[in-house]
């Protein structure tokens, strides 16, 4: 059960408050359902059929550096549930193969990683071990959390370059690893291993990544950086900062867009974007923010208004795949079937968000199972990474 599932659940809080979701459909059709497990089963075939024989890893590349974490995406994938993990013995033996790859990268800091790109390979590892029931693993996530807490930029961290106070425009993020910049591609991840982990919502880890993640919604009810200054878009950008030098100066991968301002004047602004606006919702799911809440309110609001399986909103094609990803573990974590949308000519029309998650999926995997690449961006060219992403969107589909 997703958090703000929980939250209707268990206090009571429906989730028809939230913008104005009107309840009619539901889950995808008995026919979809079924096109949406033979499409996840041909994914995870594909897949096998790509697992490095030395290793047990995918997207090995001999001399490395590696990235464990392409691994680990592809067992969560593999273990959404037991449909797939528990079919057949050489299933099975490939996934254990897989873990027993992830286990040989933890490093003497307790990070996954090879070389480069700790806390993303790190976070991603963390969430994959965090479904393995042995003591092995369990030790492995142990360590590999503590490594995580480490890169969090914080008052208490005990690395100095780490540690700032609430002000500072990093505070509460996390970035690749060491002292660059924060971003909430990387904070997606982080919350998602803590999410796996069982870490709970009101750790402090959990709430300094929410001070991060305001400063980069756009929406100046919640956000009080000055590039947010009458912004009421409600969605999210990439960061607080493109860079140690341009500190608080925000970085939007969707450019700028004119907007008409709270008060009614017109200027400037830092465009808010499909993946990243789903991976702040998602991240409010698990931190489980009330559903009135004006940063979930906010967020829904621009996800109602720029609604569309057909590219990355904001950006086009690059990293779609990516947004796949991020759409589907945002829409689950929402907990509704159905959402009211709003086209731009105003009109609202129902959508059933899984439905429509189905149907595109489907028009771009290939015969053999994997997924056809639209964009090369943020290594999407990768037909092993895209069919990754994929199959743990349809996990969120079937779960």
């Amino acid at each position: 059960m997703t958090m703000f599932k929980m939250i209707a659940a268990g206090a009571g809080v429906l989730l028809l408050a939230v913008g104005s979701l009107a309840q009619t459909g539901g889950r995808p059709s008995p026919e979809q359902l079924a096109q949406a497990r033979a499409m996840r089963d041909k994914a995870a075939d594909y897949l096998l059929t790509q697992q490095d024989a030395a290793t047990g890893g995918w997207s090995v590349r001999e001399g490395g550096p590696n990235l464990p974490a392409i691994t680990g995406l592809v067992l969560l994938g593999m273990t959404a549930d037991g449909a797939i993990a528990n079919r057949d013995r050489a299933t099975t033996r490939a996934i254990d193969r897989g873990f027993e790859y992830v286990l040989s990268m933890q490093q003497g800091d307790g990070g996954v990683y090879d070389r480069i790109l700790p806390q993303y390979n790190t976070a991603i590892a963390l969430a994959a071990l965090s479904r393995r029931d042995d003591d092995r693993a369990r030790d492995a996530a142990r360590r590999a959390l503590a490594f995580l807490r480490t890169l969090q930029y914080s008052e208490d961290n005990p690395n100095e370059e780490l540690r700032v106070n609430r002000d500072h425009p990093f505070y509460g993020g996390i970035g690749y690893g060491g002292s660059g910049r924060p971003d909430n591609s990387n904070m997606h991840m982080f919350m998602l291993a803590l999410q796996e982990a069982g870490v709970s919502a009101d750790d402090p880890a959990v709430q300094r990544a929410l001070v991060f993640l305001q400063r980069t919604q756009m929406d100046d009810r919640v956000n009080d950086m000055a590039y947010a200054r009458g912004s009421r878009q409600g969605g999210f950008i990439y960061s607080t900062s493109p860079s140690g030098e341009q500190m608080g100066a925000g970085e939007s991968k969707a450019g700028t867009i004119e907007e008409t301002l709270s008060d009614g004047t017109t200027a400037s602004r830092l465009r808010a974007y499909g993946s990243m606006t789903y991976a702040g919702f998602k991240s409010y799911a698990y931190a489980q923010l009330p559903a009135d809440d004006v940063r979930v309110t906010a967020a829904l609001d621009w996800i109602r208004q720029h609604y569309t399986v057909e590219e990355n909103p904001g950006i086009g094609t690059d990293g779609y795949y990516y947004f796949i990803l991020t759409f589907s573990r945002a829409l689950d974590a929402y907990g509704q079937p159905t959402l009211e949308v709003v086209a731009t000519d105003g009109s609202q029309e129902i959508v059933n968000w899984a439905d429509d998650l189905i149907e595109q999926l489907a028009t771009l995997q290939n015969e053999d199972g994997s997924f056809r690449s639209v964009d090369d961006r943020w290594m999407e060219n990768n037909p092993v990474l895209i069919t990754a992403y994929s199959l743990i969107a349809l996990g969120e589909v079937l779960d």
